[in-house]
């Protein structure tokens, strides 16, 4: 039996339910209308949870970095894009506010230090380490300090990636996301069976993080044994933006969350019998 984490009031582990995030992410394009829309969405279908990225902008990139071509509804560098989509401390004091009215639990991929301390003024459940700041040794440490429940991902990462970053923030407090960093993810490169692994190998609560188009990998993961599944989710997948094309419309997020929830009863207990709904079908069918 893995170790079980608790996120506010919820428990996510092995025999618990399956603890659904819907990640907003910078979906929004920038629209505080657009992230409630959002989160209105995640709510309304069941998700435990909306998540979003936080970036400081100038510590993240480089400044040569900001200072590419790039244009967008924001203006004509990466700089003026970066800056765009990020929200400031008015919108999230808003989106905690709305979350907590609305009964959904939040939090937000921090991408560096400050972001952490933050997205810490509004006492967030939890906090995730994206697969690209795995590696970022001080970034894990100072995110351990918060006390708070861990999820990290593991896209782009090896095992011994892995193990380091383990070392670092621990595993009592701590979920493990097994994910693909491509968006959308082929098919042959999602690898579920990674999900059984990571479980063998340390331990703990494993979840899984899906860039995929569609819903089936996300549930085939729940049968495999996540006890967390992620997907990025859209208002419109044609809307502007790089990762809405990896993101789960309306319909395809109400699929989803109906079959997760689903899947315990579709698995059963494992005991083979003769349910009570079989018994006329078997007095009637049965010859000897």
């Amino acid at each position: 039996m893995t170790k079980v984490v608790k996120i506010a009031d919820k428990l996510i582990g092995d025999n618990q339910d399956c603890f659904i995030i819907a990640e907003i992410g910078i979906n929004h394009n920038g629209s505080l209308e657009t992230a409630k829309k959002l989160i209105n969405m995640a709510h309304f279908f069941g998700c435990d949870a909306v998540k979003f990225q936080k970036r400081t902008v100038d510590v993240v990139y480089t400044k040569e970095e900001l200072a590419m071509p790039r244009p967008s509804v924001f203006g004509d560098t990466n700089g003026d894009l970066k800056y765009g989509l990020e929200f400031g401390y008015e919108e999230y004091k808003e989106i905690d506010r709305y979350c907590k009215e609305i009964g959904i639990l939040w939090f937000a991929s921090c991408w560096d230090k400050g972001s952490v301390d933050f997205i810490e003024q509004f006492d967030v459940c939890a906090h995730k380490i994206p697969s690209a700041c795995i590696t970022d040794i001080e970034l894990l440490k100072h995110i351990k300090k918060t006390n708070k429940p861990i999820l990290i991902s593991t896209g782009m990462s090896i095992l011994d990636e892995i193990d380091k970053a383990i070392e670092i923030v621990g595993l009592d407090n701590t979920i493990i996301y097994h994910c693909t960093s491509t968006y959308p993810t082929d098919n042959k490169e999602i690898n579920l069976k990674v999900i059984s692994k990571l479980k063998e190998r340390y331990n703990c609560p494993v979840g899984y993080s899906g860039h995929e188009k569609g819903i089936v990998p996300s549930t085939i993961a729940v049968v495999l044994g996540a006890c967390s599944v992620e997907r990025h989710i859209t208002l419109d997948r044609t809307m502007w933006g790089s990762d809405q094309a990896a993101s789960l419309e309306p319909e395809g997020l109400r699929k989803l969350v109906r079959d997760i929830r689903n899947t315990h009863d579709f698995l059963g207990d494992g005991v083979k019998k003769v349910y009570d709904s079989e018994i006329p079908v078997k007095k009637k069918l049965r010859r000897v």
